[in-house]
């Protein structure tokens, strides 16, 4: 029998990326769920096989101006409490937090460009382990406390809470893994204004991009192989 995934998507050019390929191998058929487009409501909690929450640029606590957000906070909590596999990334990792009752807030400063994490011991003996050493790719500004139950994973210095697990059906991390060096040059036009108000050198930005991505994709496969057993 396929196996499903579905993968709630925010913008369209923050999609899987280079988790795609893993997913294929593993059996398992992909479908976007795209917001604004697709009705949160046709989604039950329990459907999918494997659910993937991306990434956004609206703060995961906007509910007053993007209402479909409560909707989306109560599918994840349900997943979560039936303890059904779920990945968040970046705003997904937020609202996942904020589903387990964490407070979701701006961070200190944005973090946007190519960092290392440092795994906590738990992170070490997970499947981030295959990020040790790396420039993984940030681009966020809000940041969560860590919920009850959860697990740390990964830190930077700007943000204590890069990533934690939540049992063994639950991961988030606010970095993205799934960016692969294909399609980086959408990220580059979508997010100009963000990147202009940040003063974020964006050719410097793109030829980082050339020298990381391809390696870590290849890791980002090995997490996800990982995680998904």
């Amino acid at each position: 029998m396929t196996k499903t995934a579905i993968a709630i998507r925010h913008l369209m050019f923050e999609d899987l990326g280079a988790f795609e390929p893993v997913l294929a191998a593993k059996g398992y058929a992909l479908r976007y769920h795209d917001i604004g487009v697709h009705d949160l409501a046709q989604l039950r909690a329990q459907d999918p096989d494997l659910l993937f929450v991306l990434g956004g640029p609206i703060g995961a606590y906007e509910e007053n101006l993007y209402p479909f957000l409560l909707e989306e906070l109560a599918l994840i909590e349900h997943r979560l409490q039936a303890k059904r596999p779920i990945f968040g990334i970046c705003l997904g990792a937020q609202l996942m937090a904020r589903a387990l009752g964490s407070r979701v807030y701006p961070g200190p400063t944005k973090e946007i460009g190519f960092a290392p994490i440092t795994l906590s011991a738990e992170g070490a003996t997970s499947c981030l382990k295959h990020f040790k050493d790396a420039n993984v790719l940030h681009w966020h500004g809000d940041t969560f406390d860590l919920p009850s139950g959860a697990v740390r994973l990964a830190s930077t210095p700007i943000c204590q809470n890069q990533a934690f697990a939540y049992g063994d059906h639950a991961l988030a991390v606010q970095f993205h893994p799934e960016a692969g060096n294909i399609g980086f040059e959408r990220w580059l036009i979508g997010h100009t204004m963000e990147l202009s108000k940040a003063d974020i050198d964006i050719n410097q930005l793109r030829e980082e991009g050339k020298q990381r991505l391809s390696q870590l994709g290849v890791q980002a496969a090995a997490c996800l192989t990982e995680w998904l057993g």
